[in-house]
């Protein structure tokens, strides 16, 4: 007996799908070229992320699209696909296998499935459950090292790109910030309350840096640093990160007005903003790598973000980013940076 054309894609091709969005449009597709009514799919899958507990793929069978929606922690785990799909149709779901935080199938139909149909939708999950079981597993993994890695430095691992001291040179507005006074905060305050404020802070930066298109590269203890790499234009690069400074300092002084209501201190900070080349890939020993960023743009975004405090500023520029952007920018004269051999042209925002 012939399979459906359906059937035989989940046996024969399904396991080789890029991603689960295009899982779903080709399933769909496929599903609708074997005679069933469909109006749209959803496919939700469990990952493991410190925010988000599961990602649901909607696919809309007239046009062919899909588009992805994020379920957190505490949200029930198949309502964003079955509100969607109950808006097309009617509903047809499906848990692929018996277990909690299996994948789950749905389907709204152009009209109500008859019971031949309906079997046919779960034949289907259950030929689909060992090709989810490798879509979920990718998955998973790619949300994992997104977590801790950031997303371009996840999909380089992803990649392959594994070998020690192996990298590639790109050029990147950079990003470095680092909390006042920390140590003697941390003596006088609770570990969980002084955890509590580092949170507070790496979201306000971090969150920055991800809303302009820049990636966090490293927490290292209360200092954070970041790269907007170059994709078009070095200004665009330069005004993303710069623009990511202003909206963190936004956040910090919301914090520090809700530190203060509750009688707590501020949190003063200080952030560097650099524009050069840097190696990005491997280091490490034989067996622990670190997926990093290296080079002397890294050094001197670093040292100038140290010269924040000596200066009483909390927000300092290098003449590179400078040179890159029209924003107004308020001169400070040229520095001697630690371990920098030429000095380093120095600016800061007008209002800081």
């Amino acid at each position: 007996m012939e399979l459906p054309a359906s059937f035989a894609w989940l046996v024969d091709e399904a396991s080789a799908s890029p991603s689960p969005d295009s899982f779903l449009a080709a399933l769909g597709g496929l599903l609708l070229a074997d005679g069933l009514p469909l109006a749209g799919g959803a496919l939700t899958l469990s990952v493991p992320h410190p925010i988000i507990a599961h990602r649901t793929w909607l696919w809309r069978a007239k046009t062919g699209a899909v588009i992805e929606a994020l379920g957190f922690a505490g949200a029930p785990r198949t309502q964003a696909g079955r509100d969607w799909l109950g808006g097309l149709g009617a509903v047809h779901e499906d848990v692929v296998v018996a277990r909690a935080d299996a994948p789950v199938l749905g389907w709204a139909g152009a009209r109500p499935f008859d019971p031949d149909e309906a079997d046919r939708l779960r034949q289907a999950a259950r030929f689909a459950g060992a090709p989810l079981a490798a879509l979920a597993a990718r998955a998973a993994l790619t949300t994992l090292l997104e977590a801790y890695l950031g997303r371009r430095s996840a999909a380089r691992v992803q990649a392959g790109a594994l070998s020690r001291g192996t990298g590639e040179t790109i050029r990147a507005a950079l990003l470095c910030a680092d909390l006042r006074d920390f140590t003697a905060l941390s003596e006088v305050t609770e570990p969980a309350a002084m955890i509590a404020a580092l949170d507070a802070w790496f979201e306000r930066v971090a969150g920055a840096v991800h809303a302009f298109g820049g990636e966090v590269l490293k927490f290292i203890g209360d200092g954070v640093l970041a790269v907007f790499p170059v994709t078009s234009a070095p200004a665009e690069a330069c005004e993303a990160a710069l623009r990511a400074v202003v909206a963190a300092r936004a956040g910090m002084d919301h914090l520090d007005a809700v530190r203060r209501e509750q009688g707590l201190p501020p949190l003063p900070f200080g952030a560097a903003v650099h524009f050069g080349e840097m190696l990005w890939g491997n280091i490490g020993a034989a067996d622990r790598l670190d997926f990093t960023a290296i080079g002397p743009a890294i050094n001197l975004v670093s040292r100038l973000e140290g010269l924040c405090k000596p200066l009483g500023r909390s927000v300092l520029i290098s003449g590179a980013v400078a040179a890159q952007t029209t924003q107004p920018l308020k001169p400070l004269g040229d520095h001697a940076l630690r371990g920098i051999a030429a000095p380093c042209a120095v600016f800061t925002l007008p209002d800081d």
